[in-house]
């Protein structure tokens, strides 16, 4: 099969690409791009350890195609830090212990500034009036497809609700 043209834009930086049809936005990250952060887990999109963020949004890479990315600009976990400046939800994984293996936090962090990007921590939903412990509850559901098989979900909300108090959005 003939390798398609690609042109992305990934952590600010212009890539243009000839790929197969078939290929996963994942495996080219990955495996043409030398950008492996972004983990890959089950495959599957069902784990969030591929999550990456196209044109602002969140998006398992696994289950994406490539091709379809074609002129988006593609942020991994990679490109969120300034240089040795740690994004401050990569700063606050880091305080907060939000981690044990570490497998899963590069689609963690992703999926949280998707989450807070996306303006769902601004909104209450379902009717909730916006307390604290219900704030965490929306935190969980919408970082409800990152799985974290260490268990450390406590940690990531608090890291979470730490970068929300910092920006003044709790």
């Amino acid at each position: 099969m003939d390798a398609l043209p690609l042109n992305l834009t990934v952590n600010g930086r212009t890539r243009t690409l000839a790929v197969d049809a078939g290929a996963t936005l994942l495996d080219v990250l990955r495996e043409r791009l030398q950008l492996t952060g972004t983990k890959k887990g089950c495959d599957h999109g069902q784990c969030g350890a591929c999550t990456v963020l196209v044109d602002g949004r969140r998006v398992n890479s696994c289950l994406t195609l490539a091709v379809m990315q074609d002129g988006r600009s593609i942020t991994t976990i990679e490109g969120l830090a300034e240089g040795d400046v740690l994004h401050d939800l990569q700063r606050a994984f880091v305080e907060h212990d939000a981690f044990q293996c570490g497998y899963c936090t590069p689609g963690q962090i992703c999926s949280a500034v998707g989450f807070i990007d996306e303006g769902h921590a601004d909104t209450p939903r379902h009717g909730e009036a916006g307390s604290d412990g219900e704030l965490r509850n929306v935190i969980r559901e919408f970082m409800s497809g990152n799985l974290c098989r260490c268990g450390a979900y406590t940690n990531i909300v608090d890291a979470i609700m730490q970068v929300l108090q910092e920006r003044g959005r709790t």
